[in-house]
């Protein structure tokens, strides 16, 4: 996997269109998520977890953008506010044109029907006790379906994830492998026709052989289905792979935005610099002489003024920790547009880190 898949091709019509192929599928405008920390006698609030904060977006109809980051910085507390799992304190979202939650925008139904989600843990997602044709066919019979065409219906998604149904269709979760419960997570997801999948760590329990069948699977999907999707995870190779554009959070906000190939050869926030250099290589010449990144994440509770990076950047200045740097437009929707939360970019001097490793000796140098 040293390619990402092809550019999602100029957006086609769909008659699941509202606000016509050129309109975003989903917009994000400053969602925000605080987290209270309660204590004492009476239960009062004394500090609150900042897990998401102010964040914008757009995800264009037939894209994939990924969303990477450490862990904690809020990746999944974001997909959960998309999913209307979580509520958030602040922030609007659009679905294709229309708002979301308010009174003539797309309620909570519509919503569940144009976005689903595919969870990182496959076996807990599932029902225990209930086969995989009836955990897929639940959603169609809760919006209405008969038994019949919501058996129809399981029966199909399972032959379109590649489980053939007269041999899984009565299998219990437990009877299946870690691939498997996720194809079937897959193919539930999809049970409502949704335009927008969320998938959060949808492939990092994998073995890397089948996490391949299972992001191959997801790219026929996407072109058969015209889905567009959100995809999270740690594994860079992967989200590279995968996605046409990508987004970086550190502490619950957007430090850099931009396409694929922009984000990969030339990043331009020294986070992103710091996470891309961390990635393993497959060359034993090469050889990491200092961690790209020391040291761990300030503490939500209480982030840094400024740049909430600047603790850990090797280019910070007085104005980092004085002043926190702007995105910019980050929602001019311009799949090209290549955006970066840093002060040093924006002032135009630039930075770059130094050299990731050192050819290894030759054995002719070696005493």
């Amino acid at each position: 996997m040293t390619d990402h898949l092809e550019t999602a091709a100029e957006p086609t019509a769909d008659p699941r269109d509202r606000g016509g192929p050129a309109q975003p599928m989903l917009i994000v405008d400053k969602i925000r998520k605080y987290f209270p920390i309660k204590a004492g006698l009476l239960n009062r609030t004394v500090a609150q977890v900042k897990a998401v904060d102010d964040i914008s977006f757009y995800v264009l109809k037939g894209e994939t953008l990924g969303v990477v980051g450490e862990s904690g910085c809020g990746k999944s507390t974001l997909a959960r506010l998309l999913m209307h799992l979580v509520e958030k304190d602040e922030g609007t979202m659009i679905l294709d044109g229309d708002p979301v939650g308010e009174v003539r925008g797309v309620g909570l139904d519509a919503l569940r029907r144009s976005m689903q989600m595919v969870f990182q843990d496959s076996y807990s997602s599932l029902n225990p006790r209930l086969p995989i044709e009836q955990s897929i066919a639940y959603g169609p019979k809760v919006q209405g379906a008969t038994r019949r065409r919501a058996r129809e219906q399981a029966r199909d998604l399972l032959q379109r994830v590649g489980l053939k149904p007269q041999l899984f269709s009565q299998r219990y979760p437990h009877e299946l492998s870690g691939g498997q419960k996720q194809r079937v997570n897959i193919a539930r997801a999809l049970a409502l026709d949704p335009r927008l999948l969320i998938l959060d760590e949808a492939v990092s329990a994998l073995d890397k052989s089948v996490e391949a069948q299972v992001l191959n699977l997801l790219g026929d999907l996407k072109q058969q289905l015209n889905l567009t999707y959100i995809f999270i995870s740690h594994d860079l190779h992967v989200v590279r792979y995968i996605s046409d554009r990508v987004l970086v959070m550190y502490l619950g906000q957007v430090v850099e935005i931009g396409p694929v190939d922009a984000i990969y050869e030339d990043p331009k926030h020294p986070y992103t610099q710091a996470l891309l250099e961390c990635r393993l290589s497959m060359d034993p010449a090469e050889r990491v002489e200092t961690a790209p990144l020391s040291g761990d994440p300030p503490n939500p509770v209480n982030p840094p003024s400024g740049c909430r990076f600047h603790t850990r950047c090797p280019f910070a200045e007085d104005v980092c920790t004085a002043t926190a740097p702007r995105l910019g437009n980050v929602l001019d929707f311009d799949s090209r547009q290549h955006l970066a939360a840093c002060h040093m970019v924006h002032a135009g001097s630039g930075h770059s880190r130094a050299p990731r490793s050192v050819a290894a000796p030759s054995p002719g140098d070696v005493q």
